[in-house]
C-alpha cells in the first residue's frame, strides 16, 4: 500500500522527562484528602492481612501439637476477621479512588478543551482532526487509572513490601535473606527492557493516532466516498493503518507479556528454595515447620506486590507516551491571545483601518504586503479578487484570528492586538460560506448567537432573512432537532440559518465571506431586502461572486499581488474598464448563464 497522509510517525525520540509526570501530580494533588484516607484504608487491610501468617505458624506449632481445640477455634475466627476486614477496606477505598479517577479524567479533559477552543485556526488548518480527538479522549481514558490508582498501589505496595520484609526478618532472618535472593534479577530485567517498551507503547500511541484520524475523516466525507466510488481504495488504506497499528500493539505487548512470565518463574523458584534451605540446609532442628510454611505464605505475599509493581511499571510505560502528548497539546503555544495589558474594547461604532499590513501563513508567501485603507462606520466594502488573492485573510486580521506579520489593524483607533479578544469578537457578525450547523433544535443554532433570545426575537430574525418560512413546514417547527451536519436541510437552508444567527448577535461590523454562494438566485432575491436590513448602520465586508451581492456597495476593492490595485463604487470602477470591470463581464456571463439553467429546469 502506498504511503498516505495519515500513515506518519510523530515519534517523540525525546528520553521521557520526570516533568511530564511532576504535571500529572498537580491534578493529582486536587483530591490528596480523599486518596489519603483511600491510602489509610489499603495500609489498614494489608497490616492486618499480614498477621494472618502469623496466625497460622501458631496454629500449626502451638495449637495443633498441643490438641488445643478452643485456641484452633479462635485462630481459625481471627483468621476469617482478617479477611474480612481485608475485604470490607478494600472495597471502601477501590468506591472511592474509582471517584477520584473520574474527577481527575474531567479536569484533564476539560484543560484540554478550554486550550483547544483559544488555539489560532493555523492549529487546525495544519492536523488532521481526528488526531485530536483521539488526545482528548482515548490518551485520557488510558491515564487516568495510573493517575488515581496506580499511584495509591504504588504506594501501598511499597509499603507492603517494606511490612513484609519486617515481618519476614523478625520471623527468621536466613529465611527471609532466601526470599530476597530473586529481587536482583529482576530489577536487571526491568533496567534491559524498559526503554525498548516505552518506544514500543509510543509507537502504537502514534498508529492510534493516524488510524482514528483516518477513521474520522471517512464518517466525515462518506458522501464524497461513495460519489466517486472510493470504497475499495479506502479499504485498503484503512486496512494498511490497522495492520500497523495491530503490528505496534503486539510488539508492545509481546513486551508487557515478558514481564510477569519473569516475575512468576523468581517467584515459584523463591518458594522451592524456602522449602530446600529450611528442610535440607538448615534443617528442622533449627527452624520450625510452622515458620517455614508461614515463610512460604509471606513469600508469596512478597512476590504478589512485586507483580503488582511490575504490572504498574507496564501501565506506567503505556501511560508515559500518552501523557507526553497529553501535554504535547496543553504545550501548543496560542499564537493569538491577549496581552497582558490588554483592554476592553468598548462599544464600537466601526471606523476599521489598515496600516501599512503585511502578512504571511509562513514564510514561503507574503499574502498582504504594505496594505492600507480606511473604512468609515456604516459603509460596505466589497472584496473582489482571484482565488488566493488574500480576500478572506483581510477579514480574519479584522477579527483577529490571525496577527499581521508587520503593520496594523485599527477599530475606532484601537489597535486589534491591544484589546480583548472576547470584547473584539462579540462585537463582530461573521458569515462563512461553509455554515457550521450544531446538534439541537433550530431555535437552540439560531440562538447560539445570543444566548439569552426569546422565541420572539429567534422568530423576528428568521422572517428577517426569509429562513421562517421553510421552517415553519417541518412538523415541530423552531423545536425540530438537527443533528450536527444538518443533513435534513439543504445548503441554502443552512445559510439561511446562519444569516439568522448572526442577525439575532447584533454585530457592529459585519463580514460575509461567499454567504450566499449555496442560496439558488431566486432565495437571493428574496433574501435581498433582509441582507439590506441587516447590513443598514453596520459596517461590512463581503466577498462574493454573484455581483447583485456588491455592486450596490459602497465601495469595491480589487485585491491582486498582494494589494488592492482598484478601489471604488461599481460605477467608477466599470468606468475604469480595468481589472474589476474584466471581471464583471466576465461573472456576468455565467450568472445569465446559471440564470438561464435554472429558468430551463423550473
Amino acid at each position: 500500500m502506498a504511503r498516505n497522509k495519515f500513515d506518519v510517525d510523530e515519534r517523540l525520540e525525546t528520553p521521557f522527562d520526570i516533568k511530564h509526570f511532576k504535571r500529572a501530580m498537580v491534578y493529582v494533588a486536587r483530591y490528596k484528602k480523599r486518596m489519603a484516607a483511600a491510602l489509610l484504608l489499603s495500609a489498614a487491610a494489608v497490616i492486618v492481612g499480614l498477621f494472618a501468617p502469623v496466625i497460622t505458624q501458631h496454629a500449626i506449632d502451638t495449637n495443633i501439637p498441643q490438641k488445643d481445640i478452643p485456641g484452633l477455634i479462635i485462630s481459625a475466627v481471627l483468621l476469617l476477621l482478617t479477611i474480612a476486614v481485608n475485604v470490607i477496606f478494600s472495597t471502601v477505598r477501590s468506591k472511592i479512588m474509582t471517584e477520584v479517577g473520574q474527577d481527575i479524567i474531567y479536569d484533564i479533559r476539560r484543560d484540554l478543551f478550554e486550550h483547544l477552543q483559544r488555539l489560532s485556526f493555523e492549529y487546525y488548518d495544519s492536523r488532521p482532526h481526528g488526531k485530536i480527538l483521539v488526545r482528548i479522549i482515548n490518551y485520557v481514558n488510558s491515564v487516568s487509572d495510573t493517575l488515581s490508582n496506580g499511584i495509591i498501589n504504588v504506594i501501598l505496595d511499597i509499603f507492603n513490601l517494606l511490612f513484609i520484609t519486617v515481618f519476614m526478618f523478625a520471623m527468621d532472618s536466613r529465611m527471609a535473606l532466601v526470599v530476597l535472593a530473586g529481587v536482583p534479577f529482576l530489577m536487571t530485567f526491568i533496567l534491559v527492557i524498559k526503554n525498548g517498551q516505552r518506544r514500543a507503547w509510543q509507537a502504537v500511541s502514534n498508529k492510534s493516532s493516524n488510524l482514528n484520524a483516518y477513521l474520522h475523516e471517512g464518517i466525515v466525507g462518506a458522501r464524497v466516498t461513495q460519489l466517486f466510488v472510493r470504497e475499495e481504495e479506502n479499504s485498503e488504506i484503512f486496512a494498511g493503518l490497522s495492520e500497523a497499528f495491530r503490528k505496534d500493539w503486539m510488539k508492545a505487548v509481546t513486551y508487557n507479556n515478558l514481564l510477569w512470565p519473569t516475575v512468576d518463574t523468581i517467584s515459584a523458584v523463591i518458594s522451592a528454595s524456602i522449602y530446600f534451605v529450611g528442610l535440607l540446609i538448615i534443617g528442622p532442628a533449627s527452624v520450625s515447620l510452622g515458620t517455614i510454611v508461614a515463610m512460604g505464605g509471606y513469600a508469596s505475599r512478597f512476590w504478589q506486590p512485586i507483580m503488582n509493581l511490575a504490572n504498574m511499571f507496564n501501565n506506567f510505560v503505556n501511560s508515559v507516551s500518552y501523557l507526553e502528548r497529553i501535554f504535547e497539546t496543553l504545550d501548543e503555544p496560542v499564537k493569538v491571545n491577549d496581552k497582558e495589558n490588554a483592554v476592553e474594547l468598548p462599544t464600537i461604532e466601526g471606523n476599521v483601518e489598515f496600516r501599512n499590513v503585511t502578512f504571511s501563513y509562513d514564510e514561503s508567501k507574503t499574502v498582504l504586503e504594505d496594505l492600507s485603507f480606511k473604512v468609515n462606520k456604516g459603509e460596505s466594502v466589497a472584496l473582489v479578487g482571484p482565488t488566493g488573492a488574500g480576500k478572506t485573510t483581510i477579514v480574519n486580521l479584522i477579527s483577529r484570528f490571525y496577527d499581521v506579520t508587520n503593520g496594523a489593524v485599527l477599530i475606532d483607533g484601537y489597535n486589534v492586538e491591544d484589546v480583548k479578544l472576547a470584547s473584539l469578537r462579540s462585537q463582530m457578525g461573521i458569515m462563512l460560506q461553509d455554515s457550521v450547523i450544531f446538534s439541537g433544535t433550530i431555535a437552540d443554532n439560531i440562538r447560539y448567537g445570543k444566548l439569552d433570545a426569546t422565541m420572539e426575537e429567534i422568530e423576528r430574525a428568521c422572517k428577517t432573512v426569509r429562513a421562517d418560512e421553510f421552517i415553519r413546514e417541518f412538523p415541530k417547527g423552531y423545536d425540530t432537532v438537527i443533528n450536527e451536519s444538518g443533513t435534513m436541510l439543504s445548503q441554502g437552508q443552512k445559510q439561511l440559518l446562519a444569516f439568522a444567527r448572526t442577525l439575532i448577535s447584533d454585530p457592529k461590523i459585519l463580514v460575509l465571506d461567499e454567504a450566499t454562494s449555496s442560496i439558488d438566485a431566486k432565495t437571493e432575491k428574496m433574501l435581498q431586502q433582509g441582507l439590506d436590513r441587516l447590513l443598514k448602520g453596520r459596517t461590512s465586508f463581503i466577498i462574493a461572486h454573484r455581483l447583485s451581492t456588491i455592486r450596490n456597495c459602497d465601495k469595491i476593492m480589487y485585491i491582486s499581488d498582494r494589494r488592492i490595485t482598484e478601489c471604488g463604487t461599481h460605477e467608477e470602477l466599470m468606468a475604469k474598464k480595468g481589472d474589476y470591470y474584466r471581471l464583471c463581464h466576465a461573472r456576468r456571463d455565467q450568472d445569465e448563464e446559471a440564470d438561464a439553467c435554472e429558468a430551463q429546469a423550473c
